[in-house]
C-alpha cells in the first residue's frame, strides 16, 4: 500500500477509536504572497452529513488517496487518486463520502490576482475554470509525481525540507498545466453522472486497487469487487474515472514508482519489481512513455 494511503487509513482508524466526527484537516506546507499549499486529510465517511462550502480562493487539489463525490452548481464528479479538483473563487461546493470514508488531497490555493496571471500564462480566454475535475491524464503525471515526492520528503524531513521557491515552482507549473487542460475539455455531450449504486460499485474497485496496488488485478477480479459484469464495469469505470481499469492501474503504479524514484535511494530494479513489472526493460519503457524520460533521468532531474 502507498504511504499516503496508509496515512489515510491510520487517520480513519484513529477517528473511529476516538468516536469523533469526521473532519478535513489541512497542514500548510508552504505559502507566499498570493499562494499557499496544504496537505489535507479528510476523515469524513458515510455517517457524516456533507454540507455546502465555498472556495475563498482559486483551488487546484491533487487527490493523493481515497475517493469522494465532488458536487457544485456545475455538476458532480467522482474523485479518485491522481485526479485534480478544480474550484473557482466564490464557488459553492460539497464533498460527499457516501460510499467509503476518507481522502487525502494536496491543495494549491491562489488569490484572484495571482491566479489571473497564471491564466494569462496558460493562454486561457477566461479566468474561471470551466470544469470541476481533470482525470489522471498523462500530461499531469510528471507534475503529480513531483508534487507527491515533495510531500513525501516533507513528511520524512519536516516541512522545511523543500525550499519555498521549489514549492512555488511546483504550484505554478501544475496550475498552468491544469488551466490549459481544463479549457481544452469539451464538456458538451458528456454523460450524466452515474447512479449512487454505480458510484458505490466503482468506489469499491478504486479502493481495492489502492489497497492491492502491487497485486495482479484483472478486469474480471475488479468487476467481481464491483459486482458487475466485466463489460458494464468497464463502461462505468471509464465514465467515472476517465480511464479504463488497465490505464488507471498502470498510471497509479507508475505515479507511485516515480515518487519513489524521486524521493528514495532504492535501486531502479527494485522499484520496478515492487511496482508489479516483470522486468526492468518493460518498466523503463512504460516510465519513459508516461513521464518523457527514463527513471534515472527523472531521478537526476530531481
Amino acid at each position: 500500500m502507498a504511504k499516503i494511503a496508509l496515512k489515510l487509513e491510520q487517520a480513519i482508524r484513529l477517528r473511529a477509536a476516538n468516536g469523533t466526527p469526521g473532519e478535513a484537516r489541512p497542514r500548510v506546507l508552504a505559502e507566499g504572497p498570493g499562494w499557499a499549499i496544504a496537505d489535507v486529510v479528510c476523515t469524513c465517511g458515510p455517517q457524516d452529513r456533507s454540507f455546502e462550502e465555498q472556495f475563498s480562493n482559486y483551488t487546484i487539489a491533487l487527490v493523493t488517496a481515497g475517493s469522494f463525490q465532488y458536487r457544485s452548481p456545475l455538476g458532480c464528479e467522482f474523485m479518485s487518486p491522481g485526479s485534480l479538483v478544480l474550484g473557482n473563487a466564490g464557488q459553492y461546493f460539497e464533498c460527499g463520502h457516501e460510499h467509503a470514508p476518507g481522502d487525502c488531497c494536496l491543495a494549491f490555493w491562489f488569490t484572484l490576482e495571482y491566479f489571473e496571471q497564471l491564466a494569462i500564462d496558460a493562454g486561457a480566454r477566461t479566468l474561471n475554470l470551466p470544469a470541476l475535475r481533470l482525470p489522471p491524464m498523462r500530461d499531469l503525471s510528471p507534475l503529480s509525481a513531483r508534487a507527491q515526492a515533495a510531500l513525501h520528503n516533507s513528511e520524512l524531513n519536516g516541512t522545511s525540507a523543500l525550499r519555498k521557491t521549489d514549492w512555488e515552482e511546483i504550484s505554478q507549473e501544475l496550475a498552468v498545466t491544469a488551466i490549459r487542460l481544463a479549457h481544452q475539455i469539451d464538456s458538451s455531450g458528456k454523460e450524466s453522472i452515474a447512479t449512487p449504486s454505480a458510484i458505490s460499485r466503482v468506489t469499491r474497485a478504486v479502493r481495492a486497487i489502492e489497497q492491492q496496488m502491487d497485486e495482479a488485478l484483472t478486469l474480471e477480479s475488479l468487476a467481481a469487487h464491483a459486482r458487475l459484469s466485466p463489460y458494464h464495469f468497464l463502461r462505468l469505470f471509464r465514465q467515472l474515472t476517465g480511464l479504463t481499469p488497465h490505464q488507471y492501474i498502470l498510471r497509479a503504479r507508475l505515479r507511485e514508482s516515480a515518487v519513489r524514484v524521486n524521493s528514495e535511494p532504492a535501486k531502479i530494479l527494485d522499484i520496478a519489481l515492487d511496482s508489479g513489472f516483470g522486468d526492468v526493460s518493460n518498466f523503463n519503457r512504460a516510465f519513459r512513455t508516461e513521464f518523457g524520460v527514463s527513471p534515472r533521468a527523472f531521478r537526476s532531474e530531481a
